[in-house]
């Protein structure tokens, strides 16, 4: 239904295209940026700039008028004696705030030290048909700012920078890695199986092949596969997908990047991955010092590590390792009062159980930057034993205001065990174990063929960025949130 101001917009819009305007131009040729342009000198001439307005504040031989874009915004003077008297009426007759205009002019500071460009001509660039949202108002229904992100990014400044800072890490993170001489690669999204993670894919169908396909969980699997193809340090942005419920720590789409390197322990991951998050940090934010909570946090310093064994013990009371079994486990936790809140608790692995103990009661729990070490071999199906004991991997995750942001580990090589591990997996996922994983018979036959020591690594854009920023959902660091459709 059209609104009695869109109803005006295109009355305005036909006056337009009445007066010989072009309503919508092909092109305008600009010699900045805004934030550029604001760093001019004053008398600076023959600045071509363009933007959407989205302030005009009009006066009556003079006005003035703000135009943005993501990168910033930027303030206009338009003054009846220097367009002249036509340009001036035309601009306030026809143009309305969330318009787009091109202008040339020349730079110059106001009397309140604002940096503005004086219009000496100004070309129309599209008509906007539809108001922005009040200013000072702005997008407060949460659902809509998420349903139409286009319209948060113009007018919520928080929106701009977080996602910019995406865009900014995202950046940073390639050019770490292939500093390093890592290798970017792709691999399918469309699988058979669903390997690389514990999770429950989303599921779909292949019309040619006449067969049923998951969307990817993990690209794992594929990455150790072009191992035993002979590269040696490879990475993806991966777009992944897990069909789990939604937290303000989970995204059932989210962005993840993996690599591997051959001939690598996960301790040597450990040490690259601080490297990443500290190069990432100053390329992204220009410090080491990000506020969390309230609290100045500086990733510079020692990161604490933790075996996973001690953190339970000290926030539960329970020792793990006295409990070689999901029922005494289970059992144990009943005993000291300890409610998981799970809908189908009795239906998982002794691995997903403690997994489940330590996100409830012991990951909220850590703040500053920890190495999390030792993960129970029944809860690391694809991390390799650790030589003394062999009921732990070699694996870590690196932990930060309550969120994992990066899970590695030294790969397991051993097709053997491998496919041993998988069989019990299998078993718990026929038992009713949803989210343990599948048999991936096309895997155990690469890992036959030979691998070298291989350790990996994997973390989320998203949820990177979630804990950077400080920012209180995952849903804010995505350009895109997925929706209920209307």
């Amino acid at each position: 239904m059209v609104n009695e101001q869109t109803t005006r917009r295109i009355e305005k819009l036909d006056a337009i295209k009445s007066q010989g305007i072009q309503a919508y131009p092909e092109r305008y040729s600009t010699n900045y940026e805004l934030d550029e342009a604001a760093l001019l000198e004053d008398g600076t001439t023959g600045i071509r700039v363009a933007g959407r307005i989205i302030g005009i504040r009009k006066f009556s031989k003079f006005s003035f008028i703000t135009i943005s874009n993501i990168q910033g915004s930027l303030q206009l003077l338009l003054n009846r004696e220097e367009v002249g008297e036509v340009p001036f009426n035309q601009f306030h007759d026809l143009l309305d705030i969330g318009d787009f205009i091109g202008v040339e002019g020349q730079m110059y500071t106001t009397k309140t030290k604002e940096k503005t460009i004086r219009i000496e001509s100004y070309v129309f660039l599209g008509k906007a048909l539809r108001s922005l949202p009040e200013k000072w108002h702005g997008l407060s229904n949460i659902e809509v700012r998420y349903r139409q992100r286009y319209l948060d990014l113009i007018m919520t400044k928080d929106t701009q920078n977080r996602l910019l800072a995406r865009t900014t890490m995202v950046r940073s993170i390639r050019r770490f890695f292939e500093d390093q001489n890592f290798l970017e690669v792709e691999t399918p999204v469309l699988q058979h199986t669903s390997s690389g993670a514990i999770a429950k894919p989303f599921k779909t169908y292949h019309n040619s092949l006449d067969a049923h396909l998951n969307l990817r969980i993990a690209p794992e699997t594929y990455l150790k596969r072009l191992i035993v193809g002979g590269f040696t340090k490879v990475f993806e942005f991966a777009k992944c997908f897990r069909n789990e419920g939604i937290s303000p720590q989970h995204l059932q789409e989210f962005t993840m990047v993996e690599g591997y390197a051959a001939y690598w322990n996960y301790e040597d991951t450990m040490k690259l991955m601080r490297e990443m998050v500290l190069y990432v940090l100053d390329k992204t934010f220009n410090t080491t010092s990000i506020v969390i909570q309230g609290q100045t946090i500086d990733f510079s310093l020692k990161w604490d590590i933790v075996s996973f064994r001690d953190l339970i013990l000290k926030d539960t009371g329970i020792d793990i390792d006295l409990f070689p079994d999901f029922e005494a486990l289970y059992q144990e936790t009943k005993r000291k009062n300890i409610d998981l809140e799970h809908s189908d608790i009795e239906s998982l692995g002794r691995g997903n159980f403690i997994d489940l103990l330590y996100k409830k009661k012991c990951r909220p729990q850590i703040i500053k930057p920890t190495f999390l070490i030792q993960h129970p071999i029944d809860l690391s199906p694809l991390a390799r034993a650790n030589d003394i004991n062999h009921t732990i991997t070699d694996r870590f995750q690196l932990v930060v205001n309550g969120a994992e942001i990066i899970n590695a580990y030294s790969e397991l090589v051993d097709p053997l065990e491998q496919r041993k591990r998988l069989e019990e997996q299998a078993f718990l996922k026929s038992n009713g174990d949803l989210e343990a994983m599948e048999m991936d018979e096309e895997y155990l036959t690469a890992m036959e063929y030979g691998m070298p020591p291989i350790s990996g690594w994997g973390f989320g854009i998203e949820r990177l960025l979630m804990v950077l920023t400080d920012s209180d959902t995952i849903k804010d660091c995505v350009f895109f949130p997925l929706t209920k459709k209307l």
